[in-house]
Order: C-alpha cells, then structure tokens, then sequence
C-alpha cells in the first residue's frame, strides 16, 4: 500500500499487473469473439470464458476496494468504477453487458502506464528476484490461454468433422483432461486438425504440471543455499555501505577540522604582524599631532635641505659639515621618523644658512 496525504491505496508487484494485463488483453478478445457469427455451442463455451474473467476481475475491483483509504479514492479518483462495469457477468442473461468489456481499456491504460515508468533493468531485477510468484502468475495465464483456445479449436474442427466431441461441455471436459494428462477416453479428436490440438495439449499439460509442482515444491522446502548466500551477501553489502558511510563523514568532519585550524593560524600571525606594524603606521599618520600629509611634506623639505646645505658644504671645501649633512640624509632614509633628526643635526653642524625648523 502506499499512503500520500492521508490517502492509502492498494499496490501490486510486477507479477500481479502482468497477469491482470495478459488476461485483460485476453478478455477483449473474448469480447470480439462473442461479436462474430458463432455457433450456439462456440458461444456457450465464449461466455463460460468470459464469466469466468468477470469472476477474476470481480476479485480484483474488492480487493483494490478494501485496500483503499478512502473508498472514494479507488472507486473515483482511481477510476475504480470503470472497473466495476468492466467486470459484471452475463451469466447468458443479460447479453448487452458484453459491451462493458470495452471499459476494461481502463484498467489496461492503468498498468500499461505503470509497467512503462519502469527501467529495463528494474523490470529484470525484478523478475529475478520475484521468480516464484513471476511462475505462479505465468503458469495461472498459461492454464487459462490453453483451455479457452483448444476447447474452441477442438469444438470447432471436431462439430464440423463428425467427431465425439459436439456441446461446449464436451470440449472444456476434453480440454481439462488432457491438460491434466489424465486422458479418461470417453472424448477424443477423430479429425487431423483435432489431434494435432491434443498433441498441443498434451506438450502444454505436461510443462504446467512441472511448474506447479516445483512451485509447490519451492513453498514447502526451506529456502535453498543460493537464496541463503544472496540473503549474506546482501546483509554484508548493507554494512559496507554503512561503513563507507561513517568513514566519509568522519574525513569530511576531519577536513573541517583541519581548515579552521589552518584559519585560526592564519588569523593569529595577522594579529602579530597588525600589532608589530602599528607603531611604525601611528608614525606615519600621525607625530606630535602633525596630519600625515603635511609630516610627509615637512620631510621632503628637511631632504631637500639637507641635500642643498650637503652641496654647498662640500663647495666651499668644508668636509666635517658636509658629511653632517650627508648623515642627516642616511638618518632620514633608514628612520621612519628621521624628521625627528634633522634639526639637531643641523644645529651640530653649524651651516651658514639654518633651514626653518618646525617640529613634525
């Protein structure tokens, strides 16, 4: 069952929908059949048929009925009611309900719809895996193909050629029997084309009864080494799975781990270097509550003057005051505040003409 909003539905496996379509397929062409210009004893043997799919499909209307929660939503959402009208007998009473076969289409469109939605792959795993009810539902279908087509056959080949078997009844007698491989002898073909559908139904019954006798076979016997060492070799595969799982996780959380340790690092050395570089960047920006950008013009014009006093210094042959001055240049090249130099320097060195100080 599958339950969406409150609202639960009956569902069926693959094996169900195949056998419900086959015998809907089936059933439709019963349909047409009863439709042509048959005789009395062919249409007697259409409608047994034909009922007997009704039967079937009665089953399945109250089965999907009881399974849904709500009723309603089968019987309208799920177009349950076409499936109604679809499956009521005419027991040879009520012959226009034949025509209400054609609202099987229904229930054909349904699970056509559901088997297409489903991969190759899916559908062969399915098969595999479901083998024995894949079995029971085939065999169930072949039983009623092999019936309804000898008894028509026969009937009509053995009517029409003088033989025994003549009445409807005579033909599902003779089919069931021979299917079963009893063969009582009180019917038999007598015509060519008669036997060569008994040699058909012989082949078939004996096919049929190795298949139910290995599936009965299969529901008493316990389950069987194969399905022992699938059932371990899923169970090993699920806690493999698991454990890759948990392993994934558990390097994914490490790697985590890993990053915001690296992070952490990283914001640690920017906390030292912000905390080394601050002194020099507060000199920069600001000395003695000078802006930054006149100290920067203040240095450029102590340089500049220093370079000049270096000059004339050095022309007027004065090496003690030019090297003053040239200290006063190293000073200011390899100090971040070497303005903070240059005036006593300067006044160390004794030039002529004294640059306009102002402390920066």
């Amino acid at each position: 069952m599958t339950q969406q909003a409150g609202v639960v539905t009956r569902q069926h496996g693959n094996p169900y929908n195949i056998f419900i379509l086959v015998l809907t397929v089936m059933s439709l062409g019963i349909m047409f059949a009863m439709l042509l210009p048959v005789t009395k004893e062919e249409m007697d043997a259409l409608r047994l048929y034909d009922n007997l799919a009704c039967l079937i499909f009665l089953g399945d209307f109250f089965y999907n009925l009881t399974g849904a929660r709500p009723k309603r939503a089968y019987f309208v959402t799920g177009k349950g009611w076409l499936d109604l009208l679809g499956s009521i007998p005419s027991f040879g009473v009520f012959n226009v309900t034949v025509l209400f076969r054609l609202f099987r289409l229904s229930r054909l469109a349904r699970i056509g719809r559901l088997l297409k939605g489903q991969a190759k792959k899916e559908l062969i795993a399915d098969i595999v895996h479901n083998r024995g009810q894949y079995a029971l539902f085939l065999t169930l279908l072949l039983i009623f193909i092999v019936l309804t087509v000898a008894s028509l056959l026969v009937l009509q080949f053995e009517s029409a050629g003088g033989g025994s078997i003549t009445t409807a009844g005579d033909a599902i007698w003779w089919s069931i029997v021979t299917i079963t491989t009893v063969g009582y002898g009180d019917f038999y073909p007598i015509t060519p084309a008669g036997r060569v559908v008994g040699v058909a139904v012989m082949a078939a019954g004996i096919g049929i009864i190795g298949a139910l006798a290995s599936i009965l076979a299969s529901l008493l016997v316990s389950p069987s080494q194969v399905e022992k060492d699938e059932a371990a070799d899923a169970a090993a595969d699920a806690v493999a799975a698991k454990n890759a799982k948990d392993t994934e996780a558990q390097e994914s959380r490490q790697a985590v781990t890993d990053e915001l340790a690296a992070l952490r690092a990283e914001i640690t050395a920017a906390r030292v270097e912000l905390t080394q570089l601050r002194p020099r960047l507060f000199a920069i920006g600001q000395v003695d509550g000078v802006p930054g950008g006149k100290v920067e013009e203040q240095r450029r014009r102590n340089l500049k003057f220093a370079l000049q006093a270096a000059a004339q210094a050095k022309g007027r042959h004065n090496a003690g005051q030019a090297q003053v001055f040239v200290k006063v240049c190293a000073a200011y090249v390899h100090t971040a505040a070497g303005q903070d130099v240059i005036t006593p320097l300067c006044l160390a060195g004794k030039a002529g003409a004294q640059p306009h100080q102002r402390k920066v």
